[in-house]
């Protein structure tokens, strides 16, 4: 009898002891997605001209890049509302091309660097037309990581805009230098390629195809 009531006495225990057992902690969350480094340069009213500014901003980016080891850099120049879209068009290249210039310069490939203009579709600042806003008068240097989508996208960009050059430019004397912008970006040089390109039809005011 004893025994059993000992067994009974255990088996309550053992019963209780699960019971009161704390459920496991959740699982910690995963930690935050980490942001590419992105850089603001400014510019003055309808000018690609680096301030001292700008130069030091340039640096840090600089220094950003080299800490990756080997990161994509993309240059992406805006405007702000004054003027005509395809003027700002181009003059949003003409800064971003600015940019890159300074970062090869300072020491970052040529080919690492994508150079990109905006013209006035993407504000920082809200405004109405033909509004001088400085913050929007900017050049944006993201440093990230490399993807072969980037490379790829830059190709069938590339490869696009040597399409519209051919197809309503085609016979002029620039078709030797639109050819070697596309040879360029063929051998994987697209941060060479597609500025030649991209200026060859807008100094010719024609549209720029949309890029994906």
């Amino acid at each position: 009898m004893l025994k059993k009531l000992l067994l009974v006495f255990a088996a309550t225990f053992l019963l209780g002891a699960c019971a009161s057992e704390q459920p496991p902690p959740p699982p910690p969350p995963p930690p935050p997605m980490a942001q590419a480094p992105t850089f603001m340069v400014f510019f003055d009213w309808d000018s690609s001209r680096l301030s001292s500014a700008s130069l030091n901003v340039i640096t840090q980016a600089v220094t950003a890049f080299r800490s990756t080891g080997n990161a994509r850099v993309t240059a992406t120049g805006h405007t702000d509302t004054t003027g005509p879209e395809s003027y700002n068009m181009a003059l949003s290249l003409r800064r971003a091309n600015a940019v890159k210039n300074e970062l090869v310069r300072q020491g970052v490939p040529a080919p690492a660097i994508t150079v990109i203009g905006k013209g006035e579709s993407q504000l920082l600042v809200a405004t109405g037309d033909n509004v001088r806003e400085p913050q929007n008068r900017r050049v944006e240097i993201v440093i990230g990581g490399q993807t072969a989508a980037v490379v790829t996208n830059d190709l069938a960009y590339c490869r696009q805009l040597s399409a519209s050059y051919r197809r309503l430019l085609g016979g002029t004397q620039s078709d030797v230098i639109a050819g070697d912008a596309l040879a360029k970006c063929e051998a994987g040089d697209t941060a060479a390629g597609i500025p030649i390109l991209t200026k060859l039809l807008t100094d010719a005011k024609v549209s720029l195809p949309p890029r994906t």
